[in-house]
């Protein structure tokens, strides 16, 4: 009988034939909590191995600890969808001797699967496992709930490490990832910390601007005429956005309007949202918080989904295809409509596209919230300094000074004038916000290319260069 219980990362990392020039994968459902990236690009050090590129779904503050092995030559390339903190920090600065290819939540898993992303070996943080390795994330200390953007890894990895902090002598209630796709299994005493699942904005706002913004961008659905008994909807978890979740509760216990599913990163909005019978199903790609992971486990409404059936492009079938409307926020969004989350106004890598593009692309209807400013800086602007998000798939922006649709979508303008809405001309916001701010310093970038923004459907849309 093969024994897949390995004692430790190095050694399971050594069966699986670690060499220079591998790439490997990691999912980041425990988002700012993780500590498997960091364990296992430990133990990649210690076994003299170099040029490693790393293939993570997202990297967060807490993986400062890589700096170092980018510095050394053990990583030289980087496969994310999203990048803050330190090490966002340092590929900018051009640390990184390659660009780090910035994929979407959906395109990731069509480039594993048509092969442009080849995977040597996908260490997947693991909160549960049996004795045969099986893999749920809804029990044990370290739960995060969903482990929806591991599963592509599994599926098509050569090899499969499991690392988990909680094996279970029984075979597992419910499997997230089946043990026929795992090779290995390595118990440490921990795996990371679901406090930092809790990363970002997941609270509601109190913010009077955001909240004005919020109402409004409610005020777009209802008057849009989706809002109907089958809504299916998806929205970020920022203040403003949550605040409009909230808003969308009222508008559908008047009308008792009963929804299809929510989607996206979920937090306990929305779990309050099914547990009302608001919405038949929420469908979870990726838990926000801890109410999310504890539901996931309890609800069978709640329903576990792969990168795959949450956007990949090149599916039968994803389910942001199938969604009446999306809410997501913006860095920048420039009078073309086209939306940019990647960088910062000064090139600054601050974050990647996530689902935001794929979103985008599949709702009948997205909604942009944005406030005119932030931090003095304007957000609508001339041309966004990183393309995330293309304008044609970008139905309206809702900021407090006024509410601009795409031309392309004339007969939703008509709808919002018609509901006494105050639509306006996007360059009417862009001068308002130009008013405020004056006219803003353009930014010196240097020459090296350290980052590639590949659209959704494999189409490179943008390049990011190192900052002077």
């Amino acid at each position: 009988m093969k024994n897949k219980f390995i004692a430790t990362i190095a050694d399971a990392l050594r069966q699986c034939g670690l060499a220079d020039g591998m790439t490997l994968s990691f999912h980041h459902h425990l988002r700012n909590g993780d500590h498997v990236v960091n364990m296992t690009m430990d133990a990649v050090a210690s076994l003299g191995v170099k040029n490693i590129t790393l293939a993570c779904s997202s990297l967060f503050p807490v993986h400062e600890h890589l700096v170092q092995y980018v510095k050394s030559g053990v990583i030289t390339g980087i496969d994310t969808d999203y990048m803050s903190g330190p090490l966002a920090r340092a590929v900018t600065d051009g640390l990184l001797p390659t660009p780090v290819m910035f994929r979407s939540h959906g395109g990731r898993p069509r480039a594993i699967g048509e092969g442009s992303l080849k995977i040597d070996i996908a260490v997947i943080a693991a909160p549960a496992v049996d004795a045969l390795g099986n893999i749920n994330g809804t029990e044990g200390p370290s739960a995060c709930g969903s482990l929806g953007y591991a599963m592509p890894d599994a599926r098509r990895a050569a090899h499969v490490i499991a690392v988990t902090d909680h094996l279970v002598q029984g075979g597992l209630g419910r499997v997230s990832i089946p043990h026929d796709q795992v090779d290995h299994v390595v118990v440490v005493d921990k795996i990371g910390d679901p406090s930092g699942i809790v990363s970002g904005s997941i609270s509601l706002t109190r913010d009077p601007v955001a909240l004005a913004i919020a109402r409004s961008a409610q005020a777009v659905i209802r008057a849009s005429g989706l809002l109907k008994n089958g809504f299916n909807y998806q929205t970020g978890a920022g203040g403003a956005s949550l605040a409009a979740s909230i808003f969308l509760q009222e508008d559908m216990r008047a009308l008792k309007l009963h929804g299809g599913f929510l989607l996206g990163g979920i937090t306990r909005y929305m779990v309050e949202m099914l547990e009302e019978g608001l919405f038949d199903n929420v469908f979870d790609v990726q838990c926000f918080d801890l109410s999310s992971v504890q539901s996931i486990a309890q609800n069978p409404r709640h329903v576990e989904i792969s990168a795959d059936t949450y956007a990949n492009p090149a599916s039968k079938s994803a389910c942001v295809d199938y969604l009446d409307a999306a809410l997501l926020g913006a860095t920048e969004v420039d009078l073309n409509f086209n939306v940019n989350v990647t960088t910062d106004s000064n090139g600054n890598i601050i974050g990647g596209s996530g689902g935001h593009n794929d979103a985008a692309a599949g709702a009948k209807l997205t909604i942009i919230v944005a406030p005119l400013v932030r931090a003095r800086l304007p957000i609508v602007v001339d041309k966004c300094t990183t393309l995330t998000t293309r304008g044609e798939t970008v139905d309206v922006l809702v900021t407090e000074r006024g509410i601009a649709v795409n031309p392309a979508r004339r007969e939703l303008a008509d709808r919002l004038r018609d509901a006494r809405l105050p639509v306006c001309d996007i360059a009417e916001l862009h001068e308002a916000a130009m008013k405020m701010t004056g006219k803003p310093l353009t930014f010196e970038h240097g020459e090296k290319v350290v980052g590639l923004v590949e659209y959704r459907d494999g189409a490179i849309v943008d390049k990011i260069y190192a900052t002077k």
